[in-house]
């Protein structure tokens, strides 16, 4: 079970990646950074998989996160969640992708994100499902932020 799960799961991630890169890809063209610490509020810095349209100052950030596997790995991305979003700056859009179907084993770990998005933290939870919504989002943020 173990390690076959894990490659399964490693493989979802990445095409949950790789399809939210090429819709990053069509909005807004080679301006954005894959897999990076962003600068945040007060110089502090965190990890993000993707930031629009750089490191340095970024209006949006991404989580793109699947796992086939429970557990730990999901809690670790309530982690990654609240460093982004200690991290960044009022002004930033913080946007999560995911691929649902695994968070139903972890309705908790889901709920903590879903409030995080209640409270504002989150703009928007994405599964993919909804990608289609994501490039029209995509869209809307490049206008209100004049890109």
């Amino acid at each position: 079970l173990g390690r076959g799960s894990a490659i399964k799961g490693q493989k979802r991630g990445r095409f949950l990646e790789n399809e939210t890169e090429t819709i990053i890809k069509k909005v807004f063209g080679d301006r954005f950074v894959k897999g990076c610490n962003f600068k945040g509020k007060q110089g502090l810095v965190a990890k993000a998989e993707f930031a629009i349209p750089d490191k340095d100052d970024p209006c949006i950030i991404f989580e793109a996160k699947a796992y086939g596997a429970t557990g730990s790995k999901q809690t670790d991305v309530i982690g990654d969640i609240e460093k982004i979003i200690k991290a960044k700056k009022d002004r930033t859009e913080f946007l999560f992708v995911t691929d649902g179907s695994t968070w139903r084993q972890r309705l908790s770990d889901f709920r903590k994100i879903i409030a995080f998005q209640n409270e504002g933290s989150i703009r928007k939870i994405y599964t993919l499902s909804m990608l289609n919504e994501l490039k029209f989002d995509l869209e809307t943020l490049k206008n209100d932020f004049g890109m």
